[in-house]
């Protein structure tokens, strides 16, 4: 075996047990996807894949933050509760700009730094990183943002012809599906 399948591998395993977290919504999820982003960052980096690799490196930074906000959250939701936000209409619109703005500049410079397919990987980047700051801030509709963020994802590694990562992606747009109706049902507003 490789040293990049056994990154991999390590990409496949922690990520399925922070996908399993982040249902339950546990801050341990936070310090997983350290190692997740981290492991991830060098086989989309192995790749070419340039924005799959700067979205990990941008989860290992957000990590430390998602940790902190969810630490609040259970101090005014109660620790072990699901906490949930709603976001408000400029959250909406704000993220909206950003993907219709952020999609076609990332994928113009994607395609000039030789990414084998510019288009999925913007996309999925410039959606996973809204995602990714919806899901620190505790809003169920980030896991909406997830369905459609992986199944691209999902894409782009049946077109790099990364099949552990084909089944982590797999893995995360099934379990996104199960966290929306999951935290829908168990969530407590704050």
């Amino acid at each position: 075996m490789s040293w990049i399948e056994v990154i991999d591998w390590v990409c496949l395993v922690t990520g399925i047990a922070y996908v399993l977290l982040e249902i339950g919504q546990k801050n341990a999820m936070w310090v997983i996807g350290l190692l997740t982003g981290a492991a991830c960052a060098v086989s989309f980096g192995w790749q070419h894949a340039w924005a799959s690799m700067g979205l990990n490196v941008y989860y290992v930074g957000i990590s430390v933050w998602g940790l902190l906000q969810w630490r609040r959250d259970d101090a005014e939701a109660g620790a072990g509760e699901i906490h949930l936000r709603q976001p408000s209409t400029a959250v909406w619109v704000v993220s909206a700009i950003l993907l219709l703005a952020g999609t076609p500049l990332l994928a113009w410079g994607l395609g000039a730094a030789g990414d084998p397919a510019p288009w999925l990987d913007g996309f999925a980047f410039t959606l996973s990183a809204i995602a990714t700051w919806w899901l620190g801030r505790s809003y169920p509709q980030q896991w909406l943002l997830w369905i459609v963020a992986d199944t691209v994802t999902t894409g782009l590694c049946i077109a790099l012809g990364n099949w552990l990562l084909v089944v982590l992606y797999a893995v995360y747009t099934v379990a996104a599906v199960y966290g929306y109706f999951h935290w829908i049902k168990k969530g407590k507003k704050i």
